[in-house]
């Protein structure tokens, strides 16, 4: 592996890492402070974080008309469906189901990648996405009992459809600008778009102590870790890495969210839920094995 691929693929470990211990942080917060709230928070920190960032290293801004387009369904689709539906979900579920529906993001992302780059459907990849699909319903059934957690099983699968397509579309951009750029853009197209929102409901904020200790270490980790570093990390990996490669290193989000679930949620590990994830995961080795 030469030193561009060790650089991706580490830089691509390190934010799905980050991710996994994310779902844990979030189901310990998102009581507190309610999701479309939580993902505006995040998004506020981690802007001022990366535009603080941009300015102490000199980041030399530029921008082209024909891009606004791209730009704004990657803040749309990305950075405000897939997150709200992600932490919407977690907080009607629990960590490992987070950590485990949004693993089969890489699967989506290999026909995501058919359509718009234009690579070959191969049985291969079928195959995957068939796995990954039983996997799911296999994860789905074993909560098919509460309503409300079906829901959240619901919005997570839009959450892992959302994101594969968004870091397909980041590849259209990789040859024209640098990953902090990308980030702070869809950043802040997301945080446009959720202000109207946060500002109708700015009461449910008035009783939160943002003082607090735990309330305060949550934030800082989900807007400047989780979201200023490990984005910035993801897209910089989605540029030096093929599409079809990348997502393989979203295996790393369910095993530590899984880990942390349990060491710090209480959370148990059934064999539907065990067997599930062994299909999630069987696929995404399946279809990033046979189709380099």
């Amino acid at each position: 592996m030469n030193s561009k691929k060790l650089l991706g693929a580490g830089l691509l470990s390190g934010a799905a890492c980050i991710w996994g211990g994310m779902f844990v942080v979030v189901k310990l917060v998102v009581g507190t402070i309610p999701p479309i709230e939580l993902v505006w928070l995040r998004y506020l920190i981690a802007l001022i974080t990366l535009i603080g960032w941009a300015c102490f290293t000199h980041v030399k801004w530029y921008f082209r008309r024909n891009d606004l387009g791209l730009i704004l369904l990657i803040g749309l689709i990305g950075n405000t469906i897939s997150i709200v539906t992600q932490e919407t979900g977690t907080w009607l579920s629990n960590a490992q189901t987070g950590a485990v529906i949004t693993s089969a993001t890489p699967t989506f992302m290999l026909l995501f990648a058919t359509w718009l780059l234009h690579e070959h459907l191969t049985k291969i990849k079928l195959v995957s996405v068939s796995l990954a699909t039983l996997g799911v319903l296999i994860i789905v059934g074993l909560h098919f009992t509460g309503h409300h957690t079906l829901l959240g099983i619901l919005a997570l699968t839009v959450a892992a459809l959302t994101w594969a397509l968004m870091s397909v579309l980041i590849k259209r951009l990789s040859d024209r600008y640098t990953a902090v750029q990308v980030t702070i853009m869809s950043t802040s197209v997301a945080i446009v778009l959720l202000t109207p929102i946060v500002i109708s409901q700015f009461q449910t904020l008035n009783h939160v102590n943002f003082g607090q200790p735990s309330i305060f270490s949550a934030l800082g980790y989900l807007g400047v870790v989780s979201t200023a570093g490990a984005f910035v990390m993801w897209n910089r990996g989605l540029q030096l890495l093929p599409a079809s490669s990348s997502g393989l290193f979203f295996l790393l989000q369910p095993i530590v969210g899984t880990l942390l679930g349990w060491l710090l949620l209480g959370e148990s590990v059934s064999w539907h839920f065990l067997l599930g994830s062994g299909l999630i995961v069987l696929s995404v080795w399946i279809a990033i094995k046979f189709n380099d």
